[in-house]
């Protein structure tokens, strides 16, 4: 609730009732990585209407800008996700469920072809996912549907929007394709992805030469056929779009290498997990890659307590079964794949090849430890920096707007308490096309959904905004089964009431809409109670998210 103290500070620039929302940040006092290698030391950042208008020392700091603190802090570009499905829904998984009439000639939905969707009509900006990648530093990726061999056209999208079309970056920018066979219908093999992949290229090729054809001389020839499908083909044919292929093991780049050799189109390799043997292959081809931030579980091998050692006492060590020793065999190659497969990194960095990281079968949790891992491999720092900004950004045709923190480039940053790459590192801000999300430090409580809680009453809130921390009343009402509440106090100039009030076991959720000066602002805040204390965030459209406080009053 007490985020609505700041609308008069961030709509009231210099005493102008009438002045529109503020979109001018001014990051002070912070150590700025403008890119791998280019560093500046306590350094302003100034971001204006979702651009990045001036970063250095001895910067001029507009006015109407709302200052951030950055001292000891760290800024970044934002990381670049290179094939996700962040954001994307995920569609109801029941078109394989039953066996098709004809399994050797099934409709293209079901044999998972359907090139001509475009991820857009998936995108949803209230996805879990953009908040979970969003808060370990992904300012933008680049998405796809789900689907099987040919799902869709993908999209380089922002991690932050009101609507699927504020959120595209570059709409159809990828023809994404895979190598998964269809369930109980042909293509049911990976060969038979294969043959099926041939056969629609080489299919849309004819049916593109004689469109250009009748295009050029209707007279006597037969009008072309509309096919979506194949017509989807085109601007690969042209090498309009890049074909981003997955292939997670050896044998999948191998097959993926000859289809590229064999039709000729613009490949980047996506999700790559063991590639480390195909470095050679991969450089003669002239394809780039992504690869996976996907890595096996770190096995923590127990380690016998010193205290309960018997040093006086020597057992005769027994020799060892076949089973036993079949085992430490075992394991001992499991170990050397796992260290193949977190040292890939650095194997391709040595080589010479740009890279960027794909979290499309990561969890995003696991990602900054396994970056860390990478680094702790071989991979050097400044690597990893640059293989989650400026490569990806290379390879997408963005630098012009992403991957550096330079003048007149869209405002995704990260900024952590540490650097980056620093184990106890913890993003505090956020910032996606020049809207800011502050993150939430300290562990919230779970939420209880049989605790018994009481939350009538008075409560004095505090809400952490840039500017500092803004202080409110809030009001909440119980009648029967219904709250309602009440926000007062402060700057505000009138008492507002809450148009939703929830409380699910010790879990709080409250909405209402504010307007001002015409413009209306939609306020969602959640909450975890404990006793007479409640911890949460509040989001506020086209302002991003704020931690919350709250403390009951004692009754008078």
């Amino acid at each position: 609730m007490a985020i609505m103290l700041c609308w008069p500070l961030l709509l009231f620039a210099q005493d102008e009732i009438s002045a529109p929302v503020s979109r001018t940040y001014a990051i002070t006092n912070a150590t700025i990585v403008q890119a791998p290698g280019r560093k500046i030391e306590s350094a302003t950042l100034v971001i204006k209407n979702g651009l990045i208008q001036s970063v250095g020392k001895n910067i001029s700091i507009p006015a109407d800008a709302i200052i951030i603190k950055a001292d000891s802090l760290f800024v970044y570009a934002g990381f670049i996700d290179g094939l996700s499905r962040t954001g994307v829904s995920k569609p109801k998984d029941d078109v394989n469920k039953e066996r098709p009439k004809d399994p050797g000639n099934p409709t293209p939905e079901r044999a998972g072809i359907t090139p001509q969707y475009e991820v857009r009509s998936f995108l949803d900006p209230q996805d879990k996912s953009l908040e979970e990648m969003r808060g370990i530093g992904f300012t933008a990726a680049h998405v796809i549907p789900y689907g099987g061999m040919l799902p869709g056209n993908g999209s380089v999208i922002l991690s932050g929007g009101s609507s699927a079309d504020a959120m595209i970056l570059s709409n159809n920018f990828s023809f994404y394709s895979e190598l998964t066979p269809a369930q109980r219908a042909y293509p049911t093999t990976g060969m038979g992805v294969m043959a099926k992949y041939r056969e629609l290229y080489r299919q849309a090729t004819l049916n593109k030469n004689y469109q250009n054809l009748y295009a050029s001389n209707r007279a006597g020839l037969e009008r072309p056929s509309s096919d979506r499908i194949l017509e989807s083909f085109y601007p690969v044919i042209d090498k309009k779009q890049i074909v981003f292929f997955r292939a997670e093991k050896v044998f999948d780049m191998q097959r993926v290498l000859t289809l590229q050799k064999e039709l000729g189109f613009t490949l980047i390799l996506v999700d790559v997990k063991e590639g480390w043997d195909m470095v050679s292959k991969v450089k003669a081809s002239n394809a780039k890659l992504f690869l996976s931030l996907d890595l096996p579980e770190e096995k923590k091998e127990e380690k016998k307590s010193e205290a309960k050692k018997d040093e006086t006492v020597k057992k005769e060590e027994k020799p060892k079964s076949a089973a036993e020793l079949e085992k430490e065999t075992l394991e001992k190659r499991r170990i050397e794949f796992v260290g193949k497969y977190v040292g890939q990194a650095s194997v391709y960095q040595k080589a010479g090849l740009k890279f960027g990281f794909s979290s499309l079968s990561a969890k995003s949790k696991d990602i900054p430890a396994n970056l860390r891992r990478m680094i702790a491999a071989g991979l050097p720092e400044d690597a990893a920096l640059a293989s989650l900004t400026t490569i990806p950004a290379e390879i997408f045709g963005l630098s012009d707007r992403l991957g550096t923190i330079d003048n007149g480039k869209i405002a995704n940053l990260v900024i952590s308490e540490k650097p980056y790459f620093n184990e106890k590192a913890k993003v505090r801000y956020v910032f996606v096309d020049g809207i800011m999300y502050k993150q939430e430090i300290a562990e919230e409580k779970k939420g209880d959904k049989d605790a018994k809680i009481e939350i009538e009453g008075s409560w004095s809130v505090t809400t952490e905004i840039p500017q500092g921390k803004s202080e409110t009343k809030f009001v909440i009402l119980k009648d029967g089964t219904t709250y309602s509440a009440k926000v007062s106090g402060g700057q505000l100039p009138q008492t507002i009431d809450a148009s939703s009030v929830v409380l699910e076991g010790n879990v709080l959720k409250v909405a209402y809409t504010v307007t001002i000066n015409g413009q209306t602002m939609d306020v969602k805040m959640e909450v975890t109670i404990d006793g007479k204390t409640f911890k949460g965030k509040t989001d506020v459209t086209n302002f991003g998210s704020f931690p919350v406080e709250g403390k009951k009053d004692p009754k008078i």
